[in-house]
């Protein structure tokens, strides 16, 4: 990657998630001139030192070649983020030579930003958990949801899948015979007793139940991954996964008429920025609203920091900080 040149000002961009940390350095013409990723950096999920750990060493990995005394600003979108983080990461950047340590924001308002340079809107997100978010003059002012997998995250990727374990379950308990298992078909049924079960073929359809039931409570988080599996059947057709697709979509439509109030809504998380059966029942509730997807969280996060520097230019240069891939 080309390094900019002397005397060229710097932003640095960090989106820090509960799987994996982004650090995007950019020149002012939104030119990309650094990046790296690291760890896991929520510091509520994984704790205050594990959080700064992996910035730190993107932040480092990101600076590499670069002079660090021409960082002009610096914004972190953090999940998880609580106070306490803001100074622990200005003693990071000072010893990274920045005079200046981060403003730190949540996640969504950055989420948002990655699919908007407008300053009002909302921000509708579904990946493993689910929220939507108000933003008015690019801040955050609103939020619905966001409380959870165990008791909220209506239409997530943990709900969905949560929501066709249940209903293969409910099917097997109901005496559904062992042999639907082998479905050759695209059918929710089968997909997910395949995934839980894999060459294992319990005698009874109760014991199929109870051993999916036991392979869930014993690794509950498995749960998301199984609305990858609900979108395939959903569009082969099936019944029972088009039901639960529908139902995820009112439920997620329903969230955002808590905070939307005018101006583009931004889709966020990995089941709404796939092309999928979700993505498009949501899309479809959604007449006449101007929709957009989240792309590159870290470049927006860095656009956010540059925005009060670049002034009139900051709306035409967001595509280039967003539109990157990693």
């Amino acid at each position: 990657m080309t390094k900019s040149g002397v005397g060229e000002a710097l932003v640095i961009g960090v989106d820090a998630g509960a799987t994996s940390t982004r650090v995007a350095v950019h020149t002012l013409d939104g030119t990309r001139v650094g990046y790296a990723r690291a760890g896991a950096g929520n510091p509520t999920a994984h704790g205050m030192a594990k959080a700064v750990a992996a910035i730190r060493d993107a932040l480092s990995a990101a600076l590499d070649g670069l002079d660090s005394g021409r960082v002009a600003a610096s914004l972190a979108g953090v999940a998880g983020h609580v106070p306490e983080l803001t100074p622990e990461l200005a003693k990071v950047w000072a010893d990274h030579g920045v005079a200046e340590g981060p403003q730190c924001e949540g996640d969504l308002l950055i989420g948002y930003v990655a699919g908007s340079a407008e300053p009002d809107g909302a921000l509708l997100l579904s990946g493993t958990g689910a929220a939507a978010a108000r933003i008015t003059g690019f801040r955050l002012d609103a939020v619905a949801d966001a409380m959870g997998w165990l008791l909220a995250d209506a239409g997530s990727g943990f709900w969905i899948g949560r929501a066709a374990a249940m209903a293969v379950v409910d099917a097997f308990d109901r005496g559904l015979p062992v042999t639907a298992v082998d479905d050759p078909a695209d059918r929710l049924v089968s997909l997910v007793a395949r995934d839980f079960l894999g060459a294992e073929r319990p005698d009874t359809p109760r014991a199929v139940a109870a051993r999916i039931v036991r392979l869930a409570q014993a690794d509950h988080m498995r749960l998301a991954t199984l609305a990858a599996l609900v979108s395939r059947a959903a569009a082969a057709g099936d019944p029972m996964a088009v039901t639960i697709v529908e139902d995820a979509a009112d439920r997620l439509a329903a969230t955002l008429r808590r905070v939307h109030v005018s101006g583009p809504v931004v889709l966020a998380g990995s089941v709404l920025t796939s092309e999928g059966p979700v993505r498009a029942a949501v899309t479809a509730r959604l007449p006449g609203v101007p929709v957009g997807t989240a792309r590159d969280a870290a470049g927006a996060a860095a656009w956010l920091a540059a925005r009060p520097l670049l002034g009139d230019a900051a709306k035409a240069r967001h595509a280039v900080f967003t539109g990157l891939s990693p």
